[in-house]
């Protein structure tokens, strides 16, 4: 049972090369604060959206994106929600469960290397701006 009204399919987006059945769970820095160590592990019903989050992802490998399913409970994710934004127009969510893989999805959109660089540029504001702490 889920907080959430979303029933999926559900993406996840990563620098980590992972495979079928791979359980990714809570307990890593987050890509945009790396000194918060995360209590939730993070997903979309926007593949778009994980794709974003993909290359946006800390590390140096290649982004990717997979189609997950929740194990357990999961929450509409409040750090896009209506603390910020009204409802979930993201539609983001959390769970401290693990998510499982189930493939990696190759069918989203790349972002130009501008537009990866106004995206940076906007974390990094954030990350200078007490307002964009993270809700853990």
């Amino acid at each position: 049972m889920s907080d959430a009204d979303d029933a999926g399919p559900f993406f996840h987006g990563t620098k980590a090369a992972l495979q079928p059945g791979d359980l990714l769970s809570a307990g890593f820095r987050s890509n945009y604060r790396p000194e918060v160590v995360m209590n939730h592990i993070y997903f979309t019903a926007l593949r778009d959206g994980a794709g974003l989050a993909a290359e946006l992802a800390a590390g140096d490998g290649s982004p990717h994106v997979y189609l997950v399913e929740p194990t357990g409970a999961y929450e509409d994710d409040p750090n896009v929600t209506d603390k910020k934004f009204p409802g979930n127009p993201t539609r983001s969510y959390r769970s401290t469960d693990p998510l499982r893989v189930i493939e990696e999805d190759h069918d989203w959109t790349r972002l130009t290397p501008e537009a990866l660089q106004e995206w940076r540029d906007r974390l990094a504001a954030l990350r200078a701006d007490e307002r964009g702490e993270i809700i853990n």
